[in-house]
C-alpha cells in the first residue's frame, strides 16, 4: 500500500540522522537513531509533543492523535500536521526538530528517573518483586549491588520450588536496563559459569 506521508517524512528527516519506522499506535512511528519523534496514521504525519512546543502547537489549531485501547481513548502526544505545511518544507523541518528535540529531552529524563520499586524495572512483574522480597532484595539499589547470579541464589534458597534460567536472564536485563530476550549469549555463558562457582 503506498504510503506518501511516511515516504516523504522519511526522506525530508534523514537530514537529522538515521531514520527508521515501525509499526506504533496503528499506524507507523518514525525514529532518529533510538528516539520516535513522529508518526503518520492514516497517511497523516504527526509530530511529538512536549510540554516545550504543545502549547506553540494547540495556539497554530493542531491537535492529539487520539486512539482506541480496549474500547477507551487514548490520547497520545502526537499532533497531526496541516497538510499546507508540505508546502513550506523550511517551517516542517524546524517543526520537526523541535518534535525530536522534545522526544530526546523526555527519553532522557526517563532514564534518569530511576524507578523506585523492584517491579518498575524491565522483565520483573508484581509476583517477581515479591519473590525479590522474600530472598531479602527488596529495591532495584540492592539488586543492583546483588547482581544478577547472587540475586538468583538468594531466590533459590527462598524457594523451594525450581527456577527457569530466563528468570537469570530477566534479572540481568532489569539490572541492565533491557530485555531479557537481547541479553547477549556471551554475558549468558558467564552468568552460568558464576552460577555454578
Amino acid at each position: 500500500m503506498d504510503k506518501p506521508a511516511l515516504k516523504n517524512a522519511m526522506k525530508l528527516f534523514a537530514k537529522f540522522g538515521s531514520i527508521k519506522s515501525r509499526s506504533m499506535f496503528g499506524g507507523f512511528g518514525i525514529f532518529c537513531e533510538d528516539t520516535m519523534f513522529a508518526l503518520v496514521v492514516n497517511n497523516t504525519l504527526h509530530l511529538r509533543a512536549g510540554k516545550e512546543n504543545e502549547a506553540l502547537l494547540k495556539k497554530q489549531g493542531l491537535s492529539p492523535y487520539v486512539y482506541k485501547k480496549r474500547g477507551f481513548p487514548v490520547v497520545t502526544k502526537y499532533f497531526a500536521i496541516p497538510e499546507y505545511w508540505w508546502d513550506d518544507q523550511d517551517k516542517l523541518l524546524t517543526e520537526a526538530k523541535e518534535a525530536l528535540d522534545v522526544a530526546t529531552r523526555d527519553r532522557t529524563l526517563k532514564k534518569q528517573a530511576a524507578p523506585s520499586r523492584l517491579k518498575d524495572l524491565p522483565n520483573l512483574r508484581l509476583a517477581t518483586e515479591r519473590m525479590l522480597k522474600k530472598a531479602g532484595i527488596e529495591t532495584p539499589e540492592s539488586l543492583q549491588q546483588q547482581g544478577a547470579v547472587n540475586a538468583y541464589k538468594a531466590l533459590l534458597s527462598a524457594h523451594e520450588k525450581e527456577l527457569s534460567l530466563e528468570l537469570l536472564w530477566s534479572l540481568e536485563g532489569a539490572i541492565t536496563g533491557k530485555h531479557w530476550s537481547v541479553v547477549p549469549p556471551q554475558r549468558r555463558q558467564e552468568l552460568l559459569q558464576h552460577l555454578e562457582n
